[in-house]
């Protein structure tokens, strides 16, 4: 046998194997997830939602989607994937999407943007606009828009929040809490912008009705052709979303963003996110805050 067909062999050798492996995990399970299902799975969340899957994923997919076949009461995954390529507006599809998207989220997270965004409202003497499009469970937009009427009062300031993910948005719009997922939030914080439960709601907070009118809670795909906004932004919140997508695709969102975005305007990234390699629409000014590579040349930035 000659090295390259010794290679080969080895290599099938060792994809067999991991098939095996994977097959004898999920025979002490509720359903099989094959090898086949979890690769078609991968596709059908990347084309619609742009979210790649590692393969180092299985686990979490077997542990999300297994509880929407228990609740249809199918018996393996190769029936709940014939639901979804039965029909491409199957609300079916709503609830693969919302079970494959993560949520990570807490009140002024990477809390060094927070002064940034203040500083920046401050400057600009025009009513204010700002996008979260990856709002979750609210703690994000909540956290910008308490920002901004502590920066600037009275003036005009509104926040659009967007997420995928419409169960994750219900809660974004109700605004209840556990006192544990505002435990950081200072006492002043607390008593200005929350209610605080009594009763059968006590051990929880909710956002006061003048800081929840400041926000408008809106699903929205990052992938879809037309996000329907006409309006322009002073700043974009889009934090620790990019890292679920491939690098084509960050780069066509990216370029999206540029023409939404006011001369002057800011992108906030999360702290593990690079984009100075994705696009030239977006320059790096610190801090893991981007803005206009157009507005970095008039301003004579290198």
């Amino acid at each position: 046998m000659t090295p390259n067909r010794t290679a080969a062999s080895r290599a099938q050798g060792a994809t067999a194997a991991t098939a095996a492996a994977a097959a004898l995990r999920d025979e002490s399970r509720d359903f099989l997830l094959t090898e086949r299902d979890f690769e078609k799975i991968r596709a059908l969340i990347h084309r619609r939602a742009g979210i790649s899957l590692g393969s180092h994923k299985r686990e979490m997919v077997y542990s999300r989607l297994a509880r929407r076949l228990r609740a249809l009461q199918l018996a393996d995954f190769a029936s709940y994937l014939a639901i979804l390529d039965a029909d491409d507006a199957s609300p079916e599809w709503e609830y693969f999407t919302n079970s494959l998207t993560t949520n990570l989220t807490s009140f002024f997270r990477e809390a060094h943007h927070f002064p940034l965004l203040a500083e920046h409202a401050k400057k600009t003497g025009r009513p204010y606009h700002v996008w979260c499009c990856a709002a979750s469970t609210g703690e994000e937009p909540y956290s910008i828009a308490i920002t901004l009427a502590e920066a600037l009062g009275d003036r005009a300031a509104t926040v659009l929040a967007t997420d995928i993910d419409t169960q994750v948005l219900a809660k974004a719009r109700a605004g209840v809490y556990s006192e544990e997922q505002v435990a950081r939030l200072s006492q002043e914080r607390l008593k200005r912008f929350f209610l605080k439960g009594t009763g059968q709601r006590a051990g929880s907070v909710k956002v006061k009705p003048d800081l929840a009118s400041a926000i408008t809670f809106e699903p929205l795909n990052l992938l879809a052709p037309d996000w329907g906004i006409r309006e322009r932004f002073d700043v974009i919140f889009c934090r620790n979303v990019m890292i679920y997508f491939d690098k084509p695709t960050q780069g066509r969102i990216l370029e999206r963003f540029a023409p939404l975005l006011k001369p002057g305007g800011l992108l906030f990234a999360g702290h593990s996110e690079n984009f100075s390699y994705v696009t030239r629409a977006f320059q790096l000014r610190g801090q893991t805050v981007y803005e206009l590579a157009s507005d970095a040349a008039r301003a004579g930035r290198p």
